[in-house]
């Protein structure tokens, strides 16, 4: 239920939840960074999303249920269609003698009510829960219907479509491919696993950097399966031998989300591997990816400097290219002339010419940098150096006038510096072009709603010497995940960067002409004032942001 963002505010002062004062806090930061005012004051610590939910139910003369203390009747969620549930907002959640027990965002909306009582045959009993509870719950008991969207350039071929099962097979498999993909979108699934074994096929989520069972299913569904979303992806259907990648894009809720398709033989079948990209996900800006005000000020510095080389550094996964995007919006899209090569492309950005690396074609990340700098280029992104090629190439527009931003896998900062060695760059040329790197590392955020709070002292940290204690501190606050149904009782919601930035200074212009080890940069860079991922991480569990666990986990 929505209520005006006046009266709002007006009855959640009368109840007492919040002082006028916090009101006119909230409401000036809801005029600077727009949103709902519910979710500013929830955002700013004032209340609780509880709190809203009560005031709204108390205004609108319904109860308000706990979705964590309600168990939810699955034969109760069967009885509205998915289309209705979304259409009007609401979720059945359990009988209540001849009544129908509704969550309801709009529980006034008597047209709805109206509606859901013709399409179940019972009596509607309204209720309110949190947004978060609502839409947690939607998410998990409502199944999306996918359209299919077909690249206009890539038509498949009439003979492909003609899969090897009668109509009987097709269905289930179209449903069930709809199904997982649906799925995996609401539950914001980075990759999803598809994977047969002997007996079972097994479907898993990658759910902020950690797989996750989510279902297991009869072997039988595998081949139809496999079938319908290599046809979707453009691939051979005939062909099992080999590995083969393809591409696909669906449409949910006027949504688009992009799917790279790969599948691998194995022991008992294919098994697909598909990653998704969300276009119309929003680009997270620097102030949001979790830098440390000083390294923030620092990088953004380095970024809008008129030459040299940014690298970023990380494994796969540990969300390189979102940094690059986020440094990409702070620059000058308008003076300057900014072009990206990338694989692939992953967000569309205004004043920012991409192009998508094409192999087959022949366009490489090699060859589509020695176009791009033809084209007047002032600031160039290439989304990875894999070779000696692109790496020179990088390197040496840096030092003809260009600024150059692109990734690079190391382990660490000090890493990246000799890996651009290994590979063949001399390093007066790696001393002369970097202006910084940037290594990172994701860890996940804990639930906010549900985190739980213990204490330790300096003997039970004994194992941590550079914990963050403060001067005369012996005690101190952390938080360890629970689980609740916002966060999937995972205890985790979200995840947030954990960084390291090393400036190459003199003192490591000249380790690297001297070809030092990485060991021996690192623990220069540290004694001129480099924070460690270590101690980023540190500070982010004793800030209680994420868990010593969950640190322990992404960092070794």
């Amino acid at each position: 239920m929505r209520l005006t963002k006046d009266f709002l505010g007006v009855r959640l002062v009368q109840e007492g939840v919040i002082s006028q004062q916090q009101l006119n806090q909230a409401l000036i930061h809801q005029k600077a960074n727009r949103g709902f005012l519910g979710k500013v004051l929830v955002d700013l610590g004032f209340c609780t999303e509880e709190d809203i939910a009560k005031v709204m139910a108390k205004r609108a003369g319904v109860p308000f249920v706990s979705l964590e203390k309600y168990p939810i009747d699955p034969s109760a969620v069967a009885k509205l269609p998915t289309e209705a549930q979304r259409k009007y907002k609401a979720l059945p959640i359990s009988f209540s003698g001849d009544k129908l027990l509704v969550a309801m965002q709009h529980p006034n909306n008597v047209i709805a009510i109206d509606d859901m009582r013709i399409l179940t045959g019972y009596d509607i009993k309204p209720v309110v829960v949190a947004d978060s509870e609502f839409n947690a719950a939607l998410e998990k008991y409502s199944r999306i219907n996918l359209e299919f969207e077909q690249p206009a350039d890539e038509q498949l071929p009439e003979e492909e479509l003609d899969i090897e099962a009668d109509d009987s097979e097709i269905k289930p498999a179209v449903q069930l491919a709809n199904m997982i993909l649906s799925q995996a979108v609401n539950s914001k699934a980075s990759d999803v696993h598809i994977e047969v074994y002997e007996t079972q096929l097994r479907i898993r989520f990658r759910i902020d950097g950690v797989l996750h069972d989510t279902m297991q299913l009869s072997r039988k569904l595998h081949a139809s399966l496999v079938s319908r979303i290599k046809i979707m992806a453009n691939m051979n259907i005939a062909e099992r031998r080999i590995p083969q990648d393809g591409r696909m894009s669906i449409k949910i809720e006027g949504r688009t989300i992009d799917a790279r398709v790969a599948s691998l033989p194995a022991s008992f079948g294919e098994r697909l591997t598909l990653r998704l990209l969300d276009r119309s996900a929003k680009i997270i800006t620097l102030e949001e990816l979790g830098l440390e005000q000083g390294v923030l000020q620092k990088y953004r510095d380095a970024i809008n400097m008129p030459y040299g080389c940014v690298l970023v550094s990380g494994p796969t996964g540990s969300g390189k290219s979102t940094s690059l995007y986020a440094s990409l919006i702070n620059v000058d899209r308008v003076a300057k002339n900014v072009i990206t090569v990338e694989d692939p492309v992953e967000y569309r950005m205004e004043g920012i010419n991409q192009i998508q690396i094409n192999s087959k074609a022949g366009l490489t990340f090699a060859s589509g940098l020695r176009s791009i700098l033809r084209s007047d280029p002032d600031i160039i992104m290439v989304g990875e150096i894999r070779d000696y090629e692109t790496a020179k190439l990088a390197i040496e527009s840096a030092l003809t006038g260009h600024m150059v931003f692109s990734t690079l896998h190391t382990n660490d900062a000090a890493g990246a510096i000799s890996r651009l060695t290994e590979m063949g760059i001399e390093p007066f040329l790696t001393a002369s072009s970097i202006v910084c790197i940037l290594a990172q590392r994701l860890a996940r955020v804990l639930c906010r709603n549900c985190k739980q709070e213990y204490e330790m002292t300096r003997d039970q940290l004994r194992d941590i010497p550079d914990f963050p204690f403060d001067k005369g501190e012996n005690r101190v606050k952390l938080y360890r995940p629970k689980g609740c149904m916002r966060c999937s009782n995972t205890g985790y919601r979200g995840r947030i960067g954990i960084y390291e930035l090393l400036f190459v200074t003199e003192t490591i212009q000249r380790l690297a002409l001297e070809r030092r080890p990485a060991k021996e940069i690192k623990e220069t860079a540290i004694a001129e004032g480099m924070m460690t991922l270590r101690q980023d991480g540190l500070h982010k569990v004793k800030n209680g942001i994420t868990s010593l666990e969950e640190l322990m986990r992404v960092i070794q």
